[in-house]
């Protein structure tokens, strides 16, 4: 009996060990098919000019290249270094700020309009929020104009999301921020926000350690890319705002702060609902949250706090129920009939892959290997393998869905996170060098390709 439990501990042992190089490779060699497939095999998958990305290829540098360059080489230096000893106060800090400067220098490699071009295109919010002078009627008409048939049927962004997107974007027109590099700064501050809330859980949830481990990963990565400049980094953050609430509320002990934490998770998760089709499946996470707070009745609580955002809406003349199925005829009445399925299945995993850095694979693997040995693993990396392995969960949900085929760098930003979280149970060698490779990774990407979101 003891031989064989030695054996077993080996086997898990070299299974950890080879983990991280087995799921960087996953990665990579994704990367690599989903470049190469489509014209070896002459095959059109209805994507910009360098798939599996929605982006061109255009070899550039610009005036953010060298501020870029500058703040890749100096948190590769003592990025990890400096998470481990800050304070934590400090630590929250000097993460946003680092993200926000990451972010800032990668879109102004494209100059100012590397910020705000994306937000002006026509098929973005911007221009019909500007063109809303009556919400309630919008709202109410909403609906109909989502078939891609109907009379001033919405831009792509407007019909393919619910209606509290556009009405993010009316706020920012209504408080003069309507223009594209003002939206543009906005939406960047806000995304760079995901990150703290990530970190403010896990040292909640008493994985302060790992939280230090995986901070320079989540500050700063390939995904500032498309965060800077989308939407669906705004979605990002309240998404882990929500999560953060209610992992404050699972673990708080008086009863009223429990109510008031788990009502403000419901409001922020219920308008992730209002946000984004895909967010629903934030459930997952949310589940996962609440089973490591050990405390379910925040549940019912939150659950009711983020029906009232729907049912507010639906108040006032935009029923969710009733514009999915709509939209779910005008996604197949467009482009999406003629994505292959055969190729996005995993050609979204590929795109992931380069939005959230190939060490993303890395995170996974090695948190999917450390679950073998559940109850041997310290409360800490409990936290973080769950965590990690619910987001991997998410996204396998959100592929086989069928309604994320391709432009995935951009919709799945709000699950970036959670998957690097793992990058927390790498060793200190691997996350020295992951954390240079991922930044080396940014420049590589925005310095090549420009992507449209």
């Amino acid at each position: 009996m003891e031989a064989e439990g030695a054996r077993a501990w080996r086997g898990r042992r070299v299974l950890v060990v080879a983990a991280p190089w087995i799921g960087l490779g996953i990665a990579l060699a994704l990367i690599a098919l989903a470049m190469i497939v489509p014209p070896l095999l002459g095959q059109s998958v209805h994507i910009r000019s360098f798939p599996p990305l929605h982006a061109e290829w255009m070899p550039r540098l610009g005036p953010g290249t060298v501020p870029a360059v500058l703040l890749a080489v100096l948190a590769g230096v003592w990025g990890v270094g400096l998470a481990r000893r800050l304070r934590w106060g400090l630590l929250l800090v000097v993460a946003y700020a680092a993200g926000v400067a990451w972010m800032v220098s990668l879109a102004t490699v494209d100059g100012w309009d590397g910020i705000g071009q994306v937000l002006e295109h026509r098929y973005e919010y911007l221009g019909t929020a500007r063109e809303v002078t009556d919400f309630g009627a919008t709202l109410r008409d909403y609906v109909a104009h989502i078939p891609l048939d109907s009379v001033d049927n919405w831009p792509v962004h407007i019909a393919g999301h619910p209606a509290g997107a556009l009405a993010f974007f009316v706020v920012l027109v209504r408080l003069g921020l309507g223009g594209g590099l003002a939206a543009g700064v906005v939406v960047l501050l806000i995304g760079a926000t995901a990150p703290i809330a990530v970190l403010v859980l896990l040292r909640r949830l008493g994985a302060e350690d790992a939280a230090r481990r995986a901070a320079p990963f989540l500050a700063m990565g390939p995904a500032a890319i498309w965060i800077a400049v989308s939407a669906d980094g705004m979605f990002a953050a309240v998404a882990a705002w929500g999560l953060c609430a209610l992992g404050v509320a699972a673990t708080a002990r008086p009863a009223w702060p429990k109510v008031a934490w788990s009502v403000l998770a419901g409001l922020l998760l219920g308008y992730c609902v209002m946000l984004s089709y895909g967010l629903p499946i934030l459930g997952i996470l949310a589940l996962a949250v609440l089973v490591l707070g050990r405390d379910w009745r925040p549940l019912p609580i939150a659950a009711v706090a983020a029906l009232a955002v729907v049912l507010a809406f639906a108040a006032f003349g935009f029923a969710w129920w009733e514009a999915f199925p709509v939209l779910v005829e005008r996604y197949w009445d467009g482009v999406a009939s003629r994505r292959q399925f055969t190729y996005w299945v995993w050609g979204n995993l590929a795109a992931l892959s380069i939005s959230a850095g190939p060490m993303a694979g890395a995170a996974v693997a090695t948190a999917g290997a450390r679950a073998t040995a559940w109850r041997s693993e310290p409360r800490p990396e409990r936290v973080v393998i769950v965590l990690a392995l619910a987001a991997a969960a998410t996204i396998v949900a959100a592929d086989l869905s069928q309604m994320s085929k391709a432009e995935v760098e951009r919709i799945w930003l709000p699950f970036v996170p959670w998957l690097l979280v793992g990058t927390a149970l790498l060793t200190d060698r691997w996350r020295r060098w992951g954390f240079a490779g991922q930044l080396a990774f940014a420049l590589v990407v925005q310095h090549l390709l420009v992507t449209s979101w």
